[in-house]
């Protein structure tokens, strides 16, 4: 337990250290050229610093930009989740009564099996294709005529989280036993029953770890949604460069931003999993 608890430490230190060498580096770059110009790297430092960030408060761009990208990386984790649970639903409970179905003759079979047919087909296109394609599509063919460009880009990475975060759900519930499915039926449950007071309690358990971090990796894919106008985060920073025509502490800076939020995020997963373990024992 030690151990663990300084891991999050030893990597924000380890964090800072390469920081810090980077920032050395260019340190000492900008104090050669200032010293064969006469003048003070300090300076030059302390100028580059106020041309980005104070001159014209383009820190504020920044700011307005890492709202947007968490905005967008909430609604589309909601969205995700929603299209990820129906379509789990579907595929598992086809899977799991197709049999039963295909000899009953009933119904239900063909008309699962058609949602499944679709499940696949949606599975298959978003999985196999880039998000930066799909967000394209959405924005400048489906939604051509509309200005929402936040809410378009939460619908499409929504969309393409929704794939991952199925097969994340599907995955667990395929990992179930089968005997327990047989224990609910035993206690008088149906398959839904079943599915909510024995099944998805455990499920939760097994794939959280695995969603939260498909969360985090959802984070970092919004750093593409400045292809459609968004000004997102990375967009904000790259215009400061545009502004400015200095690369280093704008771009550093939004490296920086996001590597703090994601180390945040694993360290509260890595709580979660701690917790989950516990609770095994």
């Amino acid at each position: 337990m030690r151990k663990k608890r300084f891991v999050v430490p030893s990597i924000c230190f380890a964090v800072v250290l390469s920081t810090a060498a980077l920032f050395g580096i260019s340190a000492s770059a900008a104090q050669t050229a200032s010293e064969s110009a006469g003048g003070s790297w300090w300076e030059d430092v302390k100028a580059q610093f106020i041309l980005n960030f104070v001159e014209k408060d383009r820190w504020k761009s920044l700011l307005e930009g890492l709202g947007n990208t968490l905005k967008i990386t909430f609604f589309a984790a909601l969205l995700g989740v929603v299209i990820g649970i129906i379509i789990a639903a579907i595929r598992t409970t086809f899977d799991n009564n197709k049999e039963d179905m295909k000899h009953s003759k009933s119904i239900g079979y063909y008309v699962l099996g058609f949602f499944n047919a679709i499940c696949k087909v949606y599975l298959t296109i978003i999985r196999g294709t880039p998000v930066v394609v799909q967000l394209l599509i959405i924005y400048f063919i489906i939604f051509a005529s509309s200005t929402k460009d936040i809410l378009i880009a939460s619908l499409a990475f929504g969309i393409n989280s929704g794939a991952y975060v199925a097969e994340i759900l599907r995955g667990g519930i395929m990992s179930i036993d089968k005997g327990q499915f047989e224990a609910g039926r035993s206690l008088g449950f149906n398959y839904v029953q079943t599915m909510v007071y024995i099944i998805i309690p455990q499920v939760l358990k097994n794939v959280l770890p695995t969603l939260l971090n498909e969360f985090i990796a959802l984070l970092k894919e919004t750093s593409v949604a400045g292809y459609v106008g968004v000004v997102d985060l990375t967009r904000a920073g790259n215009a400061i460069r545009g502004a400015t025509f200095s690369a280093f502490m704008p771009l550093i800076a939004v490296a920086l931003i996001y590597l703090a939020i994601v180390m945040l995020l694993t360290w509260i997963v890595g709580i979660i999993e701690r917790r989950l373990r516990k609770n095994e024992r």
